[in-house]
């Protein structure tokens, strides 16, 4: 029992010291000319800063093979950006601008987007108070026969304003029906509407399914050409899917981290995908595939230490990774191997809320290609847990280089001083 107690006591403190790290501490000034507000011409032509061994250095994108070898593994997010802002004109004139955040009812992503006459979907509403009663009509030409699509309000979950979604063509799926309406939703920050562009470039060249409100940027500067000289070099890759969702955006607006709440975000991973991490060094495509790998380690901790889902969706809290016994990674994924082996599934399905913040262990990944963040982002606290305070020398000479920063921007491979490459 003292045993216990002590160990309770030591979880304790070690959370309290992560909890209490001061945001401010992870500002920096970035000036509006240094956002791209668009693409390059060229996915791969984008710029590179390697910071390998603590030594950063300058490259261009097209030349990140050199920096891989068949020892290592790729780890892509390859969900794919729905164009979920849908804009409706009221008689009177208003705008009502409704952005789908994720589905209620079916909860399922594919189930709710190959519904073929209704879904209801947690929504955003944007000029809400001018939405008071009665549903919203939009008519869309679809070819021969045009449809109309009605929204109307059902409710409330949290802050989202529930949106019940029907059609009067029945061969169409709402996905098709946000093809042909929706708004890609690129982000707020680029301070424009979309435009023709961002149906190409808001997207990565191996995006298959559907789910995101916002893309895995990461990934946007890889071309077909690059992914097959990666393969014929002997990089091994392998693919998850997270769905990144509205609050990849979320600013941190407390002192200290431990009072932000973290968004929850869906994911899956096929079982060889899991098995492919045991193989090789990791290096994860984009924030998004690093939540999901060290995601994926905690519940494997969380099985071990006796943890049974209550639904089909197992839960990674927002402070469990922090909170729970080191077990080897190769015992972890068997925990989540053996699960799925109970339940008879070949995919991982669930959920997590992780936060990732200075002092954090990585478990599997050891590098990370990503875009550059927000000041004082859970992107930038990410970053900090896996390269230290090297992040502001890192970040200095991206502004003082003239890189292009955020979601349309250049991109940065971060090779931790341990990493054996």
């Amino acid at each position: 029992m003292q045993a216990r107690n002590s160990f309770n006591k030591s979880i304790l403190e070690k959370l309290s010291k992560y909890r209490e790290t001061n945001v401010s501490d992870y500002r920096y000034e970035l000036p509006a000319h240094k956002i791209a507000s668009y693409p390059l011409d060229k996915r791969d032509r984008s710029k590179l800063l390697v910071y390998r061994h603590g030594e950063i250095s300058d490259d261009s994108f097209k030349n990140i093979i050199d920096y891989f070898d068949s020892s290592n593994t790729l780890v892509f997010n390859n969900t794919r950006v729905i164009r979920s802002r849908l804009l409706f004109r009221k008689e009177t004139g208003a705008l009502i601008e409704i952005f789908c955040l994720e589905p209620y009812n079916p909860s399922s992503y594919e189930q709710a987007l190959e519904s073929t006459h209704a879904s209801v979907w947690k929504c955003m509403v944007g000029n809400l108070k001018k939405w008071k009663e009665g549903p919203l009509e939009l008519k869309l030409p679809t070819g021969e026969k045009s449809v109309h699509l009605s929204a109307e309000k059902a409710g409330k979950s949290g802050r989202d304003t529930l949106v019940r979604f029907s059609w009067d063509k029945n061969d169409l799926s709402f996905g098709e029906i946000l093809e042909f309406a929706g708004h890609v939703p690129v982000p707020p920050y680029l301070n424009r509407d979309d435009e023709p562009v961002d149906k190409i470039r808001y997207q990565t060249v191996y995006s298959e399914r559907d789910g995101s409100v916002a893309a895995p940027t990461a990934g946007l500067h890889f071309t077909s050409d690059l992914l097959a000289k990666l393969e014929a070099k002997g990089v091994k890759s392998a693919d998850i899917t997270l769905h990144v969702g509205a609050g990849t955006f979320v600013p941190v607006k407390t002192d200290t981290i431990g009072d932000h709440k973290m968004h929850r975000e869906y994911f899956s991973v096929h079982r060889k995908s899991i098995e492919a991490l045991l193989k090789h060094e990791i290096i994860a495509i984009g924030t998004t595939s690093v939540r999901t790998i060290e995601s994926l380690y905690t519940l494997g901790a969380k099985l071990a230490s006796g943890y049974r889902p209550q639904s089909d969706l197992p839960e990674i809290r927002q402070w469990e990774a922090y909170s729970l016994n080191s077990i080897s990674v190769k015992d972890a994924l068997a925990e989540v191997l053996a699960y799925m082996d109970k339940r008879g599934a070949g995919i991982l399905e669930a959920s997590t809320s992780i936060i990732i913040v200075p002092g954090y262990s990585f478990k599997i990944v050891k590098g990370l290609v990503t875009n550059f963040h927000m000041p004082a982002s859970t992107l930038l606290l990410l970053v900090s847990a896996l390269i230290g305070k090297d992040w502001r020398r890192v970040y200095e000479h991206a502004l003082s280089n003239d890189y292009r920063f955020l979601s349309y921007g250049d991109s940065s491979l971060l090779l931790p001083r341990l990493l054996s490459l």
